[in-house]
């Protein structure tokens, strides 16, 4: 088995000033840590247990298949964040057949972002022995 240390996930955005005003100032993502000079600077942002890192330019935008899962504490309250800073809505909070809450949003390029609540009852909180 390779030995991983860290991951993250990579996204080259057609304007990258845009995405970085909507991951950082919009959905409000702390940067981890900046490299380069430039408006196409690379900017890596915390998420959670991982990173979300955006830099280079792309002609088109990332593939409909790419798609970020965020785990947030109350899908309601960041729904009424998003709302109060311009961010559009695709889908309100939901809870769905499998027991999440999700709610979904996209980046400027299209990438489709699921914010997920995981309620106290649901499985995922069950840790047998703990």
């Amino acid at each position: 088995m390779v030995h991983v240390l860290a991951g993250r996930t990579l996204i080259r955005p057609t304007d990258p000033e845009r995405s970085r005003d909507f991951y950082g100032e919009r959905l409000g993502l702390a940067v981890y840590r900046e490299f380069g000079t430039g408006p196409e600077r690379g900017t890596v942002y915390f998420l959670g247990g991982g990173f979300l890192e955006l830099s280079g330019r792309a002609e088109v935008p990332p593939s409909p298949s790419v798609r970020l899962w965020l785990q947030v504490p109350d899908a309601g309250a960041a729904q009424e964040e998003l709302r109060a800073k311009g961010v559009d809505i695709v889908r309100p909070p939901v809870r769905e057949p499998w027991g999440l809450i999700e709610m979904w949003v996209a980046d400027p390029d299209g990438v489709p972002i699921v914010l997920v609540e995981v309620p106290s009852d649901h499985p995922m909180r069950y840790r047998p022995g703990i």
